[in-house]
C-alpha cells in the first residue's frame, strides 16, 4: 500500500476518493425514487440503504478530511498556482462541505421527525420527540445541496477530463 506522494495520492486516498464517488452516485439515484413513487428497481432495490450509506458516509467523508488534514504536506500540489488553482482549491473545499452537508441534514430530518437514527440495522439514535427546526433545517437543505452536489461533481469530472484530454498535465493520472 502506498501513500501520498507530491506526485500522486496513494492507495487510501484513492480508496476514498472512489468509493465515496460510487456511494454518492448510489446515494444520489434516490432522485428515481420519485418517479411512480419508486415501484421500480432502483427504488425497490437502492432506496431502502439510503439512510445506512448516507450514515456511512458522513464517517468516511469525516475519516477523508482527518486524512487529507495528516496527510497535507505530501498529497500532490495544486497544478495552477493563479487564480485556477485557488478555484480548484475552493471547489474542492465545497465539494467537502456538500459531502459533510448532505448526511447531517438527511440526518436532521429523522431525528427532528422523532424516528431517530438506525443505519445497517443498528439504532444509533433512539427515537423521540419530534424537533420541528431540526427536522425544518435538514427538510430545507437536504435536496437543494443534493441538487448542489451533483453539479459540483460534473464540474469536478468535467474539469478531470479537460485536464487529461485538454491540457495534458498529468492531474487525472494522480488519482488512478
Amino acid at each position: 500500500m502506498n501513500s501520498d506522494t507530491k506526485q500522486r495520492y496513494g492507495t487510501i486516498s484513492r480508496w476514498l476518493h472512489w468509493g465515496m464517488g460510487f456511494l454518492i452516485v448510489w446515494q444520489l439515484l434516490k432522485i428515481f425514487d420519485r418517479i411512480n413513487d419508486g415501484e421500480h428497481w432502483v427504488g425497490e432495490t437502492l432506496v431502502p440503504w439510503h439512510v445506512s450509506i448516507g450514515t456511512l458516509l458522513l464517517l468516511l467523508a469525516v475519516l477523508r478530511i482527518v486524512w487529507a488534514v495528516i496527510k497535507r504536506h505530501e498529497r500532490p500540489d495544486v497544478v495552477d498556482p493563479g487564480v485556477a488553482g485557488k478555484l480548484a482549491k475552493a471547489g474542492h473545499g465545497l465539494l467537502y462541505l456538500a459531502m459533510l452537508l448532505m448526511p447531517v441534514t438527511g440526518i436532521s430530518i429523522l431525528i427532528g421527525g422523532g424516528y431517530g437514527l438506525t443505519a445497517f440495522g443498528v439504532e444509533l439514535i433512539a427515537g423521540g420527540d419530534e424537533i420541528p427546526w431540526l427536522s425544518s433545517f435538514g427538510g430545507t437543505l437536504h435536496s437543494p445541496v443534493a441538487w448542489l452536489l451533483l453539479l459540483m461533481i460534473i464540474g469536478h469530472a468535467g474539469m478531470a477530463f479537460v485536464h487529461h484530454f485538454a491540457k495534458k498535465d498529468g492531474v487525472l493520472q494522480r488519482m488512478l
